[in-house]
Formats: C-alpha cells, structure tokens, sequence
C-alpha cells in the first residue's frame, strides 16, 4: 500500500480508501466492522464518511447510522490514532437534516457537534463541504447546469462565511483539515484565495465522482489539482457498480444497488452499456479483473491523493484493495485512451 499527503497538510493517507456508504443499510455494523479490520490489516488507513449516510437507500431513519457504526468501531478497537478520518457536512435538500437549508456558519456548528458524538471522537482529520450552496455539475446535472444564474456578491459571502467557521473548527482542535465535494474548478480556486487572503484553511482536497465513464477532472480541475496541490478523493470510482460488468445485458442481482436505487443514481442509463461492454471486454482480453482495471486505472492519475472503494462484501473488498498491486500493461492503458475517445461522457 502507498500513501500519499493530503494537499499540503502532511497527514498521510492510504491511495486506497475505505469508503462506507452502505453501512446501516445494505451492510449491518458487524459486517461494516469486518471491512474495516480487514482494510486496516492490509494497510488503508483512510476512512471517509458523510453524516448523510447511509445513502443505499437515504432515508431519515438511518441517517447518521454510518458514522454510529464507525464510532463504535473506534471505541472497540482503541485505534483512533491509526486512523486518518474523513466525514462531511451535508448540503441542501434533505428536510431531515436542518430542515433541508443550504449550509450555514450555524449549521456546520450542529453538524460537526453531531458527528463528533456519532463518531465517538473529539476531531476529524478532513472535514469536507458535501456539496456547494450555488449549485454544480454532478449528480448528472450536467446538462442542466448554468452558473450564470449565480449571485455574485451571494456567492462570494457565501464562501467567506463557510471558510471562516471552518477556521473556527480548526482553531478549536475539531478538524485538523478541510476539503471540498462535489465542486468545481472556480468554486476550489476561490476558496483557495480566500484562505491565502484572509489567513484561513487552505482546501487540501477535492471529493468528486471520477472513473472510466466520468473524466471531467481531466480538464480544468487536474491543472487546479497540479499547481495548489489540492488532490483528488475520487468516488463512484467504479461508477456505482457498472464498470464491474455485473450490470450488463439487463442483469440485476438481488441485494445490489441497483436493485435498491433504480438507476444508480442517474448513470443507468442507455448510453453507457456499450462502453461499460467494451472496457470490461479490454481487462478480460489481458486477464484483468475488471474492476481492478477501473480501479487501477484511477491509481495511474497524477492528481490521485486517494481512491475510495466501497462494497458490501468481503470478497469485493479483497478485489477493490487488490487494485493497488496491479500494474497496468501499457496495452491496457492504449486501449483505455481509444475507448475514451469512443466514449467520453457515456453517464
């Protein structure tokens, strides 16, 4: 296992990281305990988490189940040091939590206050903004998307304001870092000259979707990645399950996300069996699993700080954290570069 630094803060984290969305729902908290002594012994050292979550399905039962079940874990184990911890203040439209508003200096104050107690410790190394008030690209909003409907002045306080009650956070000793979700490359870079302008939290990471089907980091946002050396915490990295080929020819089995959410948020769609087809039938032909080619491929990138993986069984996690000892063969990634081209934004 390799680790690399979270953007310029100096806490090192696993290039794999263990990803918990299912837990409290389509995994029970033993189960959820299983994948992560088994992650651990084999080196990851970096959990994420949100108090959104679980997310297979959302609901407001089980939300904030997932950082109970990692808080438990912690306080059995005694192994909070070994552990590099990220979790996530939540966004707009859930009225369950803080009645569905966007984020507010006073809202992250309640979140991260809930999460401590969930979490059952007094800090979290990367605390992350889920998602931005102004709106963004993913979530498949790409096609609706129009940034000029905007304030600006909202905007540029809006910002502000988040950044300094995170600097709050910091100063108080309940977050050592802080990062992004779901953002872009000018939300990023703004927030990166207001902490330089006003002595605040540098953003050390951004969390965005990123796989063979979703490459819109490549662009703006890798250049962003290379010169303020804020890295990429990529999710969906097997675009929620489809890049495992288990999907494919109309298959649907029992138990999984796709049995439970319908359309995996959006990205089942038409355009993507052919691609999805193609990629899979690339890491057969070179004896490559093809999940552990999607995964290994993410590795490869220049602006990685850390994959995250998630799954619902051992066996899946045994694949997912394989990924790092496999080496692509410069055929594979040939073949990888033409299928791109073939298929650029399939989801």
């Amino acid at each position: 296992m390799r680790y690399n630094t979270l953007g310029r803060t100096g806490i090192k984290v696993s290039e794999i990281c263990l990803g918990t969305m299912t837990w409290g729902s389509q995994n029970t908290e033993a189960e959820a305990h299983g994948q992560l002594d088994y992650a651990f012994e084999l080196g990851v050292n970096f959990i994420d988490t949100a108090e959104l979550y679980p997310t297979t399905p959302l609901s407001a039962e089980t939300y904030g189940n997932t950082e109970r079940i990692i808080g438990e874990w912690l306080a059995k184990r005694r192994r909070r040091d070994d552990v590099v911890l990220a979790t996530k203040v939540a966004g707009s439209g859930r009225p369950y939590i803080r009645n569905g508003g966007p984020i507010t200096p006073e809202g992250i104050d309640e979140a991260i206050d809930a999460s401590l107690k969930r979490l059952r410790t007094d800090y979290v190394d990367l605390y992350q903004v889920h998602w931005p008030n102004r709106g963004h690209y993913h979530f498949r909003n790409a096609w609706s998307y129009d940034p000029s409907k905007q304030d600006k002045a909202h905007v540029r306080a809006d910002l502000k304001a988040i950044l300094d009650k995170l600097g709050d956070l910091v100063k108080a000793g309940k977050v050592r870092a802080v990062g992004l979700s779901n953002d872009t490359a000018w939300g990023t870079m703004k927030m990166l000259d207001l902490a330089e302008k006003h002595g605040l939290p540098r953003v050390a990471t951004i969390q965005n979707e990123y796989n063979l089907l979703y490459r819109t980091f490549d662009l703006d946002l890798a250049e962003l990645s290379h010169h303020e050396d804020v890295g990429l915490l990529a999710y969906s990295a097997l675009a929620a399950g489809l890049l495992t080929g288990k999907y494919l020819d109309g298959a649907k089995p029992a138990g999984s996300r796709l049995s439970i959410n319908g359309d995996l948020g959006g990205r089942f769609t038409p355009h993507q069996e052919q691609a999805v087809s193609a990629y899979v039938a690339l890491a057969r032909e070179h004896g490559v699993d093809p999940s552990q080619m999607a995964l290994a491929f993410c590795l490869t990138r220049p602006f990685m700080t850390s994959v995250i993986i998630g799954a619902t069984s051992i066996p899946q996690l045994k694949i997912d954290i394989g990924a790092a000892a496999v080496t692509l063969p410069q055929d594979v990634m040939n073949g990888i570069r033409r299928l791109h081209r073939l298929y650029p934004a399939p989801i």
